[in-house]
This record gives structure tokens, sequence and C-alpha cells, in this order.
């Protein structure tokens, strides 16, 4: 294996460890989830709350083996493996920071939740945006319209420009320290708004790149046509 993929498996040993040494003290009922205010508005049982995230590391440790594996286009995941070994890198520290606020919270020590992720969300981001910016065309990875898979030009410029805009949308993230009531719509509009921008502008790209095609179809039904009804006639 790789270096990342242990640094990946002691994430996931770290995870099961502290799940061991944490689950005596966690009540049985634990805060699992925070609004937008920073305030408890979900619970979990202690087993699912102490190791629902080490399971879903697990998960998501076999997924990253696997994906550049079964992938039809793996050649092309392997051209920016780096990248997609830092993101998965920085997705296991990000969730492992998470889980540590969570079981250091549910031991009793208050903290500004919100003021905590924002950061780390930030940086994950950035990071996003470093692997998107340099991802090849694959069907797993990556922002899969119809429009980037029919055409790898599209692909590569669609996915350069998300990249920026992910690493805009890390910035634009931060801004929620100064309002941290608002930090969860302004995340979910910078989401929402890479997901309108990547959609509409792979179409564009597509419909650029490939003007005549409609045209062309619609010439061939006509002659199509014609053929049949003069062998009719």
């Amino acid at each position: 294996m790789r270096k990342a993929s242990w640094f990946l498996l002691g994430i996931i040993i770290v995870s099961f460890l502290l799940a061991l040494y944490y689950y005596p003290q966690m009540p049985e009922q634990m805060a699992s989830h925070w609004n937008a205010a920073g305030q408890v508005d979900g619970h979990m049982g202690r087993f699912w709350g102490v190791f629902l995230l080490p399971i879903i590391l697990v998960g998501l440790f076999l997924a990253y083996l696997a994906i550049p594996r079964i992938d039809p286009l793996k050649k092309n995941i392997k051209t920016f493996q780096p990248s997609y070994d830092l993101f998965m890198t920085a997705l296991f520290v990000f969730l492992l920071y998470v889980y540590g606020i969570s079981l250091v919270w549910n031991r009793g020590l208050t903290m500004d939740v919100t003021a905590m992720l924002i950061p780390a969300l930030a940086i994950l981001f950035y990071i996003i945006g470093i692997m998107v910016g340099k991802a090849k065309q694959n069907y797993l990875i990556g922002i899969r319209t119809p429009w980037t898979l029919a055409d790898e030009e599209v692909w590569n410029i669609t996915h350069r420009r998300a990249g920026k805009l992910f690493k805009v949308a890390a910035a634009i993230i931060l801004v929620g320290l100064l309002f941290p009531r608002a930090a969860l719509w302004i995340m979910a509009a910078a989401v929402l708004g890479i997901v309108a921008y990547t959609f509409t502008d792979s179409y564009a790209l597509y419909k650029e790149r490939h003007p005549s095609r409609p045209k062309e179809r619609e010439a061939m039904k006509r002659t199509e046509d014609k053929e049949r009804k003069e062998k009719q006639g």
C-alpha cells in the first residue's frame, strides 16, 4: 500500500482506540448534532455515538482502495492519484477532528462548535479544489454530468474552473466566523452555487463544442425519410 493508505489506516486505529477509551465515560444518550447556532438538536445512543464514525472510516477506507481499481477509466485516476490521496487524507483528518469534538463535548467540555468547525471546513474545501482541479475523466470522482462524461475536454475545462471555485468557497466559508448564526447558510450557498455553475457550465461547453450535432441528426433523419419514401414509391 502507499504511504497515504498506511496513514488512513492509522487514523482508523486511532479512532477505535479513542472509542474504546471514551465509551465507558459517555452518557447513555450522546449529543450527535448541533444546529447553526451551535446548540445541540440531536442525540444518539452511546454505542452508535461512539463507534459510528470509526465504522464509517472503515467503509471510506475500503472505498478509497476500491475506486482506483474498479473505475473503467482507472488509468486516468492514476494521473491524479497524489491529489486523490491528499483529499482522502484531509477528509479522514477532518472526520477525526469532528469526532474528537463530539467526544470532548459529551465528556462535559462545552465549546463553540461552529467556530471550531468553520476553519476545518475551509481547509477541506480548499483541498477539494486542489483535487477537482487536477481530476481527469472518470466515473467515480469529480463532477460527473452527462456532458463532462461525454467529452473529455469539457471535463477538463469544467474541473479546472470548479477547482478555482472550491478554493474561493473556502474563503467564503471563513466569513461564517464573523456571522456564526449564518455560517451554515453561507456554506450551503457556496456549495449550491458551485453545483449550479458547474452543471450549467458543462452543458454550455458541450453545446459550444458540438453545435452541429442536433442539425446533423435532423438532416440524417430527413435523408432517411426521403430514401424510405423513394423505395416505397
